[in-house]
C-alpha cells in the first residue's frame, strides 16, 4: 500500500493546531513582548533583559532556582532510591509504597496549605515546632513564669540581662518576701496558696508569691488569702558578685538558703522570666527556601520511589547473588551493582524533577509568608509578580519567561538525547 501523506496530515492537524495555539504562539509572543516597555507600545530592545539582571529580586530568584535545582531533585531521588531498595526487604512493601506515594494525589495548593500549618511558629499549632520543642524541652528546663516581674515597690532592681536583685542584704532568721506580678494565668492556675515562711535560726528564708488579688482588695507586699505561690523559681545569694548559695522555691512558694547566704543579696535569675523556647523560625528569611524544598520532597519522593522500584524489578537477581557469593557485602552490592544497573532510571527521575523544579511556583507562593516571600523568591514567582503584581510590567515579565525557557531547554535536550539513544538499542 502506498503512503498517503495527506491522510497523516489530516490526523496530525488537530494536534498541530493545538500545539501552535498553546505552545508555539505563546513562546513567540513572549519573545516579541520582551522587547517592549510596560505599555507594550514602546520598543526598548534589550532594556528589559538588562533590568532583569540588575534587579535584586530577580537575582534572588535566580539564586534560589539554583538551590532548588541542586537540592530538590537530588534529595527526592536519593530518598526514592532508599525507599525502593528497603521496600524489597519489608513485609508490608505495598502498603508502605502506597503511603509514600499518597502525597502525589494531593494538589500543590493543598500541600502548600498543609505545610504552611506544619511550619507554623506557635508549637501549639505547628507540627514541626511541636516536635522540635518537645525534643528541646527533654534536655533543658522551661522557665516557670515567663513575663513575670517584681512590683516596683518590692525593693528589687533589674539588671540589663533581665535578672532582679534585692537592694538590701538579707539576714538569717528574718524572712525575706519577694512579691511578683504579671504572671500568666495559665502558669498560676492550679498552684498552691502562698505560705508565709517560718524563721529558721542560721538560715535565710522567705516566700515568692503572685501578689495579686482579684478586685484589687489585697494589700501590696503582704500575702493575702488566696494569693498563689510561685514554685520552682531559682534564687541565688550573691556576695561581691559571686554566687554563694542557690535554692528553688517549694510548692508553697517558700525557700531556704544556708547560713553562708547571710549578708548576701538575693537574685532572681533572668531564666525564671524568659520566654519559653518556641522552636525554629522555619519560614524566616534564612530557612524558608529549605523548608519549602522539604515540602516538595515530601510530595515527589513517592514519584521517584515508584519509578525506581519499577526499574529495580528488572535488575537480574542472579548478578546480586553472584556478588554475595563472591564475598561482597550489602553496601558493595548496592554501590557496585544496584546503582549502576539503575542509572538509566535514575537519570529519568532526576531530569524529570529538574524540569519540574525550574517551573516551581505554587508551593513558594502559598507557603512563604509575606515578610519572607522575597527571600524565597523563584523565577516563576517573579514572572507572576512582574506580569500581574502591583507594579505590572509585562515586558519585564516576558523577559523573565524567556530566561526561564532558556534555562529549561538544555535539560529538555538532554532528555530528548537520552530517549533517542535508548530507542536505538
Amino acid at each position: 500500500m502506498g503512503t498517503r501523506p495527506w491522510l497523516a496530515a489530516v490526523f496530525l492537524l488537530p494536534a498541530l493546531v493545538l500545539l501552535g495555539a498553546l505552545v508555539v504562539y505563546p513562546i513567540g509572543y513572549s519573545v516579541y513582548r520582551s522587547f517592549f516597555d510596560a505599555s507594550g507600545n514602546g520598543f526598548v530592545g534589550l532594556d528589559n533583559y538588562q533590568e532583569m539582571f540588575s534587579d535584586d529580586a530577580t537575582k534572588t530568584a535566580i539564586k534560589n532556582n539554583v538551590i532548588w535545582l541542586i537540592l530538590a531533585p537530588t534529595v527526592s531521588t536519593a530518598l526514592g532510591l532508599i525507599f525502593a531498595v528497603l521496600t524489597e526487604r519489608v513485609r508490608w512493601a505495598t502498603a508502605f509504597k502506597l503511603v509514600v506515594f499518597m502525597p502525589m494525589a494531593i494538589s500543590m495548593l493543598a500541600a502548600g496549605i498543609i505545610f504552611r500549618l506544619v511550619y507554623e511558629q506557635d508549637p501549639d499549632k505547628g507540627v514541626a515546632n511541636a516536635m522540635w520543642v518537645s525534643v528541646h524541652d527533654s534536655f533543658s528546663e522551661s522557665p516557670p513564669f515567663p513575663g513575670a516581674h517584681p512590683r516596683p515597690t518590692a525593693g528589687l532592681t533589674e539588671a540589663p540581662n533581665g535578672s532582679f536583685t534585692t537592694k538590701d542584704t538579707v539576714r538569717a532568721g528574718s524572712p525575706t518576701s519577694l512579691p511578683l506580678v504579671a504572671a500568666k494565668r495559665g502558669d498560676i492556675s492550679g498552684a498552691q496558696d502562698a505560705k508565709a515562711a517560718t524563721p529558721e535560726p542560721g538560715k535565710v528564708t522567705g516566700t515568692v508569691w503572685f501578689d495579686f488579688t482579684r478586685g484589687g482588695l489585697g494589700k501590696e507586699g503582704a500575702i493575702d488569702k488566696g494569693e498563689k505561690a510561685m514554685a520552682d523559681l531559682k534564687i541565688e545569694a550573691v556576695k561581691d558578685g559571686k554566687v554563694v548559695a542557690r535554692a528553688k522555691t517549694a510548692a508553697d512558694g517558700t525557700y531556704s538558703l544556708p547560713a553562708k547566704a547571710e549578708g548576701a543579696q538575693l537574685r532572681l535569675p533572668a531564666w525564671n522570666f524568659s520566654e519559653p523556647y518556641n522552636g525554629v523560625d522555619w519560614l524566616g528569611p534564612s530557612l524558608v527556601t529549605p523548608a519549602i524544598i522539604g515540602a516538595y520532597v515530601w510530595i515527589w519522593a513517592g514519584f521517584a520511589m515508584v519509578l525506581i522500584a519499577a526499574g529495580l524489578a528488572g535488575v537480574p537477581r542472579e548478578l546480586m547473588e553472584a556478588a554475595r557469593m563472591d564475598g561482597a557485602n550489602e553496601w558493595q552490592v548496592f554501590r557496585r551493582i544496584t546503582v549502576p544497573m539503575l542509572a538509566p532510571v535514575l537519570s529519568v527521575v532526576v531530569v524529570t524533577l529538574m524540569i519540574n523544579v525550574m517551573k516551581i511556583f505554587d508551593l513558594v507562593y502559598i507557603i512563604a509568608p509575606g515578610p519572607s516571600q522575597d527571600d524565597a523568591n523563584v523565577l516563576a514567582l517573579q514572572l507572576f509578580q512582574s506580569s500581574f503584581g502591583t507594579d505590572v510590567n509585562q515586558g519585564l515579565g516576558s523577559a523573565i519567561a524567556v530566561l526561564l525557557l532558556l534555562l529549561v531547554l538544555p535539560v529538555m535536550f538532554i532528555n530528548i538525547r537520552r530517549i533517542r539513544r535508548e530507542s536505538r538499542r
